[in-house]
């Protein structure tokens, strides 16, 4: 029986992230995928600024913009009668806005999961430690208290091996084979709407071109669906929901159906269309009452099942194992205590649980769940999600708070108030070079801890080299980084002897404001107290 420290199953982008996320932390995985290839649908499409940001950490962002397409060719929103009608509305979602700089140097990106998934295998397969096995699934599994036991099959040649892991990671889909062999529960609503998308080519540049935009919404006594923007060219997806109020059922939908249907939604009777896929599915809005069950962790869509409205569930499985993954690391070194594997939960459900009930709310706003006919449009913050994206704040044992309240918001789902409160993601702010070149407060933290050490704060530096942690320290002042704004300090809510723990997920752990009488003992208890040793 081989070993290895993580088995990962599924290998989507949920599976793909996180093997490269334990590789380049030094663990070394085996992810299986019971498909031979990587996605040949779409899929999902849209990847927001966080998880950019993650790419962008981890070396893998300009990969992933060079598989999609720049932002400004899927820049705005639009509803309209017909592709080559009239056209009701168009929004400019904040994602795409200039203000969007302010809060992140990254930008989103769209880029169709059958173009993503071949990039971010790509990148998996070029770390150290990482194996990855397509056609060879999860058999069954049982697990004990030292480990998981696991038997495989290899589906190209029908043998089975057995594999012995540490932990294990299921990122096997909405359907999860895991979670229900867990016995794991799922809280929320099931099968809230059905839908059904066509995947086709047809040249639509001559209707799309001067208006750009990653969704076209069809509103028309005939029909409502959705053209969904692949290469803008001649690669579309066509979305049609709510079936039964349309007169449809996801059994009829043949190529020629198709077809028509497309045609009715640009307007266009004799428009050249080739379908080249037909897929049916239907949306839930659930989340899993534990993602941690002994030593497998659930992730992705096999944690949180949501609605498309808003292109959440995607991000949100990647969000998950890059929460997940330096804890496993950091465990599996002996760095930290097996206690800091259960903040993955405290942490990650909660989060699940609210985006999902946003994307439900986004979904109901759209009259995605009415056996009749509504209005169109969508509320508000459809798409203009920035609290969301940016403004989660962790509580758990692996954040030690520091008695200041939450940032007062008026909308949490629209409103983000950047912050160095712990519990919150840690803000972008630019910095110098002494060669004069900017940097980012991103670009810096989201795969060790760091330290961030205020104009005055020579001490934490001090500090921290006398206890040796394994963290990297930023000071900014004169004597390290330049504050390029001259704001540094009150973002982050320090004195300039104050300083700022950041963990490896680039959230903030701990924040001192200034400095105490003994900076060694108050650094060695906020870092030890993260990583469960206290």
């Amino acid at each position: 029986m081989r070993s290895v420290p993580v088995l990962i199953v599924g290998g989507g982008p949920v599976g793909l992230t996180a093997s490269f996320l334990l590789s380049r932390r030094g663990v070394p995985s085996l992810l299986v995928e019971r498909h031979p290839g990587t996605a040949i649908h779409p899929k999902a499409r849209g990847i927001n600024v966080r998880t950019m940001e993650i790419f962008r950490q981890q070396g893998v962002e300009d990969a992933v913009r060079n598989a999609g397409l720049p932002p400004e060719r899927t820049g705005l929103i639009v509803w309209a009668r017909t592709l080559a009608g009239e056209e009701i509305e168009r929004r400019t979602p904040w994602r795409g806005r200039a203000e969007a700089a302010q809060i992140s140097p990254v930008r989103n990106c769209l880029c169709a999961q059958d173009y993503l998934e071949p990039v971010l295998r790509a990148y998996a397969e070029g770390q150290a430690g990482a194996e990855l096995r397509f056609n060879c699934e999860l058999a069954s599994f049982e697990q004990s208290d030292t480990g998981v036991h696991a038997t495989l099959l290899d589906r190209t040649n029908g043998r089975e091996e057995q594999v012995a892991a540490d932990y294990m990671i299921a990122a096997d889909g909405a359907q999860s084979g895991v979670r229900q062999a867990l016995g794991v529960g799922m809280l929320g609503k099931k099968d809230v709407y059905d839908s059904v998308n066509m995947l086709f080519e047809a040249d639509l540049r001559r209707w799309t071109t001067d208006r750009p935009a990653a969704l076209y919404f069809i509103e028309n006594p005939e029909l409502r669906g959705t053209f969904l923007t692949i290469n803008a060219h001649d690669r579309w997806g066509f979305l049609v929901n709510s079936l039964k109020s349309q007169g449809l059922r996801a059994e009829d939908f043949t190529p020629e159906l198709a077809e028509r249907l497309v045609r009715l939604g640009a307007g266009i009777p004799d428009l050249p269309v080739k379908i080249l896929g037909i897929a049916p599915w239907v949306a839930s809005a659930q989340v899993a009452e534990r993602y941690m069950m002994g030593r497998v962790f659930l992730a992705g869509d096999a944690a949180h099942e949501m609605p498309p409205t808003g292109g959440f569930g995607m991000n949100t499985g990647v969000q998950d194992v890059h929460n997940l993954c330096w804890k496993l690391a950091l465990v599996l070194q002996g760095e930290a205590d097996a206690s800091l594997l259960a903040t993955y939960h405290d942490e990650r459900q909660p989060l699940g649980r609210a985006i999902t009930e946003q994307s439900l709310h986004n979904a109901i706003s759209m009259g995605r769940l009415q056996e009749t006919r509504q209005a169109a449009g969508a509320r508000p913050e459809y798409l203009n999600e920035i609290g969301m994206i940016f403004g989660a704040i962790y509580e758990s044992r692996a954040v030690v708070p520091d008695g200041t309240d939450r940032p007062a918001v008026a909308n949490p789902v629209t409103d983000y108030v950047p912050s160095g409160r712990p519990g919150g993601r840690a803000p972008h702010a630019w910095l110098k070079k002494p060669d004069g070149e900017r940097i980012s407060t991103i670009d810096l933290v989201g795969n060790d801890f760091v330290l961030f050490a205020g104009s005055r704060g020579e001490a934490w530096l001090d500090a921290a080299a006398k206890l040796g942690l394994a963290l990297k320290t930023v000071p900014v002042g004169p004597d390290g980084l330049a504050d390029v704004e001259g704001h540094w300090h009150e973002l982050y809510g320090v004195e300039r002897t104050g300083a700022v723990l950041v963990r490896p997920d680039g959230y903030v752990g701990w924040r001192s404001a200034s400095l105490p009488a003994d900076p060694a003992t108050a650094l060695a208890g906020a870092y030890h107290a993260i990583l469960g040793r206290v």
